[in-house]
């Protein structure tokens, strides 16, 4: 057993996470150290095991491409007086071998065996393969 469990999300409107990059750096963040911030309508009840050591996976087009790490999660208020979750992550976006996953609404738990592993930052700077041939790959098992 890992400890900690990490959320999985479709990053609606990226084509890629080089687009996911760009939309960070256009949208700067409302925290000082330049921490990223999600908000979602359910808190996820497993709160504690994602705070230690969780990530949130993003799935880009169909493929889990990369995640960051969970920092913390905050309790905001809308104007309408519903209680959100404030996901609060790491700057860092981390790439990951990409792996397939079909759409869904909201977030999903995603437990740490499942993930994905990362990618060594050597490779995360290659060209990344073509979404078709990382997705068969990936269907056949190989990542």
């Amino acid at each position: 057993m890992t400890g900690f469990v990490n959320l999985l999300k479709l990053c609606v409107g990226a084509d890629s996470v080089d687009n996911l990059l760009d939309w960070h750096r256009t949208h700067p963040s409302p925290f000082a150290t330049g921490e990223r911030r999600h908000i979602t309508r359910m808190w996820p009840k497993r709160e504690a095991e994602i705070l230690a050591g969780g990530s949130l996976y993003w799935v880009v087009k169909g493929m889990i491409l990369c995640r960051q790490r969970i920092v913390r999660l905050d309790d905001i208020e809308g104007a309408d007086g519903i209680r959100r979750c404030g996901i609060i992550m790491d700057r860092e976006v981390i790439r990951t071998e990409a792996a397939p996953r079909r759409p869904f609404q909201g977030w999903r738990y995603l437990e740490a065996k499942d993930a994905p592993r990362d990618l060594p930052k050597v490779r995360a700077k290659d060209s990344a393969l073509p979404e078709e041939m990382a997705l068969a790959l990936a269907k056949i098992g190989l990542r």
